[in-house]
């Protein structure tokens, strides 16, 4: 694989970065950490009010004092100090006393790829600050693939779709490594983004952010084709007169305004097959694409993608889950490194 699975084993712990979630994993306990990635902060003193479920709660219902923030977007730590103070409240006071006790603490942490340097070190520089003295960066595309058991390390196609809040990436993976990979900054924040403006535009009403997802599911079925419903009721709030009002929307018209996003992915997956070389397409053609993320589950979106590619498009059993799952395997073990042995002269 491209990085080194011994130096990988060695690691006490791993961090999943996500736009939209934290997960951690610690070698030995698993899985200790699933929180928004989300801090509200006291701007008059400065100190941290929340973190994780309940800051999440906080967007939108704040008084002018109380700020909630990202540290994270797209899977690169935008806010280095904010993010350290995030990850140690999210980590808990026991957790943090046992990883201080290893002599040489050992992290790992999950790239997006293409993360340029200054990603990279700001995402050592998180890690570095929680007392890891050595971080491994892993690609997020080998460790979601890992994750949800493609058989990477062997010689053929496997094709992975990683479908984030910010970003949406795809590769295809031979030999444990990457053969051809692209990075598009379209995810589920740019589906919601266009279901808010169609809503502003189309019938004057604001909705909040955190009634978007339900407004996608209530496509249901499959979702993004004309078999779903016909209509379906959305409330929010008046732009011109600030009362809440209710409106019954087309959905045919909500599946228009979200397809000019989930077209830059159609073109993303369209560039990495015409890189790829004519072999590996070839095992494609059985194999196809499997989608892992949060927003892999948007209903309807793999069969959109499979009618418009033309392969078999599946999604891992929990998408949302698998890159810090590869990570944990990487870290326990479980994954037999990939020996190429030089012939003899």
């Amino acid at each position: 694989m491209t990085v080194s699975l011994d130096q990988l084993r060695r690691c006490h712990f791993a961090v999943d970065l996500g736009a939209a979630r934290t997960r951690v994993y610690v070698k030995g306990a698993g899985l200790v950490v699933d929180q928004p990635s989300v801090a509200a902060v006291n701007t008059r003193t400065g100190s941290l009010i929340a973190v994780g479920e309940f800051a999440a709660q906080m967007t939108g219902k704040t008084p002018d004092y109380i700020r909630v923030v990202r540290p994270i977007a797209g899977g690169t730590v935008v806010d280095i100090e904010m993010g350290q103070r995030m990850l140690r409240h999210l980590l808990g006071d026991k957790i943090r006393r046992t990883l201080r006790r290893k002599p040489r603490l050992r992290a790992a942490a999950s790239t997006p790829h293409d993360a340029d340097p200054l990603a990279q070190r700001a995402t050592i520089e998180t890690l570095v600050g929680l007392g890891a003295r050595r971080v491994e960066l892993v690609d997020t595309l080998i460790a979601a693939a890992v994750g949800c058991g493609l058989p990477v390390e062997r010689p053929e196609a496997t094709m992975i779709l990683v479908c984030g809040a910010a970003a949406t990436q795809v590769a295809v993976l031979s030999l444990g490594s990457i053969v051809t990979a692209a990075r598009m900054p379209v995810g589920g924040e740019a589906v919601d983004h266009a279901i808010v403006q169609h809503l502003r535009h189309k019938h004057a009403l604001l909705l909040p952010s955190q009634a978007v997802r339900p407004l996608q599911l209530a496509l249901s079925g499959n979702g993004l084709f004309s078999d779903g419903p016909a209509s379906t009721e959305i409330h929010g709030r008046d732009v011109a007169t600030g009362l809440p009002r209710s409106v019954r929307v087309d959905t045919a018209a909500v599946r228009y305004a979200i397809q000019t996003p989930l077209m830059a992915v159609l073109d993303g997956i369209g560039k990495v097959l015409r890189e790829c070389p004519p072999d590996l397409v070839a095992d494609l053609a059985d194999r196809g694409i499997m989608m892992v993320g949060g927003s892999a589950l948007l209903p309807g979106l793999d069969q959109m993608l499979r009618k418009a590619t033309g392969v078999p498009v599946h999604i891992a059993e929990r998408p949302d889950m698998c890159a810090v799952e590869g990570l944990g395997a990487m870290l326990e073990g479980r994954i037999d490194p990939l020996i190429l042995n030089p012939l003899a002269a």
